[in-house]
């Protein structure tokens, strides 16, 4: 009986392993194009690395994506464009998104607190750690009032921050965590939308320089 349940205890230790070996992999990305880059978020307990890299490639591909029709566009007007055919519904982000960023949201998809299937105005969980450390943080005040009223009542969505999002998109060049709610709730969660089977991967990616001041 001993070695019975032995072999049996070994073999659950061994099937519990390789579950933890595969959802490791899963909520791995295998590149970091920008891990030299300056640490943006410094609160919370979550996988900073990854929402940094996500950050980064979004700009990046707001950038190269908006410089198609304007290659003289700056990291400002790739923003302002964004914001307000993201609001809109103007945003075709099959355009936009790269292959790297792909890999990205495919890593984030992992991320379970992140988002909730249950918000009908967006897929983000706006009571998630991430959430919270941008909300604590945004620089400045009046946006922060009016995110942290929107979430504290349950009422926030894109389109309602949308409108003074608008008139502020500035301040997500130098505001890290206004930029990252941008990017998770503007970009990453519409992507949850996308047949990508349709994207192409194939268009050439721009080189944002993130010591560039804002304009």
């Amino acid at each position: 009986m001993n070695n019975k349940m032995n072999l049996n205890f070994k073999l659950f230790s061994l099937l519990l392993v390789l579950t933890l070996l595969n959802c490791k992999n899963e909520n791995s990305l295998s590149e970091y194009k920008y891990a030299n880059m300056p640490v943006v978020l410094t609160c919370g307990d979550f996988n900073s690395k990854l929402y940094h890299e996500a950050l980064y490639a979004f700009e990046n591909d707001i950038l190269t994506h908006y410089s198609n029709t304007n290659k003289n566009a700056s990291q400002t007007q790739s923003y302002n464009l964004f914001v307000r055919d993201a609001i809109y519904g103007r945003a075709k982000y099959e355009d936009v998104v790269s292959e790297h960023t792909y890999k990205v949201f495919q890593t984030l998809k992992n991320e379970n607190t992140l988002w909730d299937a249950n918000n009908t105005k967006s897929h983000l969980n706006y009571n998630s750690t991430i959430v919270n450390c941008i909300s604590n943080n945004i620089q400045d005040t009046a946006l922060k009032t009016t995110f942290n009223s929107l979430i504290t009542t349950s009422s926030m969505s894109p389109k309602l921050f949308g409108a003074p999002l608008m008139s502020k998109y500035r301040t997500a060049l130098k505001d890290k965590y206004l930029a990252t709610y941008i990017a998770l709730d503007l970009f990453y969660s519409k992507l949850f939308d996308v047949d990508f089977s349709k994207v192409n991967f194939k268009k050439p990616e721009s080189k944002v320089d993130f010591n560039k001041k804002p304009e």
